[in-house]
């Protein structure tokens, strides 16, 4: 009888724990440009890898135009605040809060990835 009471809680919980790191817990790994719609203007979040060999540079409407890698190894110029987070000459990751546009990726906010 006591062995049926801890069956049914742990039974919860291992489900419980399993959706969770299924679904729910943070992840690193890069995303997709793929999955986001040039059609929609929503703000979303994707991690990518930044291409420093392409360098950062100063565009005339008041922003920072820099390159970045996605899960697939595809190549997409971003359009960033004209501010950047300290470090992004050192880190190899960002979370990058935009949306696509067909041939850029306007970022409204950049976080560095640890």
């Amino acid at each position: 009888m006591k062995l049926q009471k801890l069956i049914v809680p742990g039974l919860v919980l291992a489900f419980g724990l399993i959706l969770y790191f299924t679904y729910f817990s943070p992840k690193d790994d890069l995303g997709l440009f793929s999955d986001f719609d040039t059609n929609n203007t929503a703000n979303r979040d994707i991690i990518v890898k930044l291409l420093h060999e392409k360098g950062f540079v100063r565009d005339g409407s008041g922003g920072t135009v820099f390159y970045v890698e996605d899960g697939a190894g595809r190549h997409v110029k971003v359009v960033g605040p004209l501010t950047l987070p300290p470090g992004m000459d050192v880190t190899n990751r960002v979370t990058l809060r935009g949306h696509l546009h067909d041939d850029y990726f306007h970022a409204a906010e950049v976080r560095i990835r640890n």
